[in-house]
């Protein structure tokens, strides 16, 4: 409990953090669910999360969830062969006095 007193009145965590410490320290206090929400500000499922997170990791609960980074919109093989392919002039027989982005996709 002195872990989560100590992160809900830090300056030095997310608010986000802070505030989930807060709504585990209320519902400790045998606050209802509705009352909790109310003071926290957010949905009554919000604050079921923030206990379960709890109940289940402990502070690391609390943390937000580290999230993937964007996804890679042309793959590795596809950009090595057009930059290949654009180090090169076009062959004579193609007809082609410079590559198009039409003709480097075929």
């Amino acid at each position: 409990m002195a872990e989560l007193r100590e992160l809900a009145g830090s300056r030095d965590v997310p608010a986000l953090v802070a505030l989930r410490a807060r709504i585990v320290l209320w519902s400790a206090e045998g606050r209802r669910r509705k009352d909790i929400a109310e003071l926290a500000g957010v949905a009554p499922l919000t604050v079921d999360r923030c206990k379960a997170r709890y109940a289940e990791r402990g502070l690391a609960g609390l943390e937000d969830k580290r999230r993937g980074g964007p996804r890679t919109q042309v793959p590795p093989q596809v950009r090595a062969r057009v930059i290949a392919l654009t180090r090169m002039s076009p062959s004579a027989d193609s007809g082609l006095s410079h590559w198009s982005t039409r003709w480097l996709r075929m």
